[in-house]
């Protein structure tokens, strides 16, 4: 083959590549324009920002509240990191929630219910509350409980890389912090709180089994309960909150129970 061929034939194969590589490309264009979830996110992951930007500002309040009036390095300091984290938090969900808008993403439900979230926090009530550390704790524990539950859904259901890994960080930070204050409750006050330690996964809640469960509705700006609902819930709080502090009992124990140590083995 002399050299005039040889110039030929690759000149061929190499107009053969470009006319593969021009395909390949708009191939892949048309996947990136399907909408696939794992390009653009899914409603989800939109309902995940959405339900939690409100969550964490509201613990960001809570914190602020905390910071004036906790009686306790532990507790300052667990406000003081509330807000520095959480207000982050925040503003890396308003723009992936920007992001996902601009998309065209529209969100979906979680699936995690009102009451499981634990937004069903009085500020007024914590203001006045004595002694403060233990209502904090008290109030912030099922708050951190519905965080978990929601990034869980995220994790488990999202598409959004960004998302998910908030998702993570959320489940991360928060599980610390639950078990850091029950300890703390257990040291101060002889017992974790009343509303347990972290959630446990794929748990199960009798009140979606009964009302078919209800999450927060991304069509309106609208988010408490119904008033009558608020005002009974506020009151079994406050009854609650009457009632006398428990008996003191071993604080290993009462770690045990939080679940923040392991059980004593039946064997000795």
């Amino acid at each position: 083959m002399d050299h005039k061929h040889r110039r030929a034939l690759f000149a061929s194969m190499v107009a053969s590549i470009l006319i593969v590589g021009v395909a390949l490309s708009a191939c892949g264009d048309d996947e990136a324009d399907s909408g696939a979830p794992s390009a653009a996110g899914n409603g989800i992951d939109r309902a995940f920002v959405a339900d939690m930007i409100p969550h964490h500002k509201s613990a960001v309040q809570m914190a602020q509240i905390a910071q004036r009036r906790g009686q306790s390095s532990f507790v300052e300091k667990l406000a003081d990191d509330i807000i520095r984290t959480q207000n982050t938090e925040i503003t890396a969900m308003t723009s992936i929630a920007d992001r996902l808008d601009e998309a065209g993403v529209k969100a979906t439900s979680l699936g995690v219910a009102e009451h499981q979230m634990g937004m069903e926090t009085d500020l007024g009530e914590l203001r006045k509350a004595k002694p403060f550390d233990r209502a904090f704790i008290d109030m912030m524990v099922p708050h951190h409980q519905g965080a978990i539950r929601m990034a869980r859904v995220e994790q488990e259901k999202g598409a959004d890389g960004e998302a998910k890994q908030l998702a993570k960080n959320i489940i991360a930070a928060q599980t610390r912090e639950i078990n850091a204050m029950n300890i703390h409750r257990v040291d101060e006050f002889g017992s974790a709180s009343p509303a347990g330690g972290v959630p446990t996964e794929h748990e199960k809640d009798p009140a979606m089994e009964e009302d078919g469960g209800s999450s927060m509705d991304h069509g309106s700006t609208e988010t408490e309960a119904p008033p009558s609902a608020r005002g009974e819930r506020r009151q079994a709080s406050a009854a609650q909150g009457r009632v006398a502090a428990p008996k003191r009992m071993d604080p290993q124990e009462a770690r045990r129970r939080a679940g923040v140590l392991p059980p004593v083995s039946a064997e000795r």
